[in-house]
């Protein structure tokens, strides 16, 4: 549950910033307040989901990216649907956001895994010396 939260918060800091660059290039002001929490929102329904489907084992690596950048996709057009963001932000830069943030996720995941497996190690080396 922790990993998820702290998973959410990555997204969501990364879904504001791409946001808030593009904000800056169109030429607005500022990125109103309502497109940051309805962004929380579509983050933690996002991150959820891929809790609930961490459940079931995809033994395929392209298919379990296609099947969670599928997911974060038709999370994203519900609620552009819902909250009409298609008026403010194109649905491309939408799937852009989904296809990078899960790709940064998976990096980062990869990083992690590295570092905890030198981690181990360096602990066997130890505990076989002794």
């Amino acid at each position: 549950m922790k990993k998820t939260l702290v998973n959410t918060m990555i997204t969501t800091g990364a879904s504001l910033s791409i946001i808030a660059v593009f904000w800056l290039i169109i030429g607005d002001e500022a990125l109103p307040i309502k497109y940051i929490f309805q962004t929380i929102g579509a983050n933690i329904v996002i991150n959820f989901g891929f809790l609930l489907r961490n459940k079931f084992e995809i033994r395929n690596v392209i298919l379990e990216f296609i099947v969670d950048v599928s997911f974060v996709i038709s999370v994203l057009i519900v609620f552009c649907l819902i909250f009409k963001w298609y008026l403010a932000v194109p649905v491309w830069l939408l799937v852009a956001m989904a296809i990078g943030i899960h790709t940064f996720m998976i990096l980062t995941t990869v990083v992690k895994i590295n570092k905890d497996t030198k981690e181990i190690n360096e602990l066997l080396k130890k505990r076989k010396e002794k």
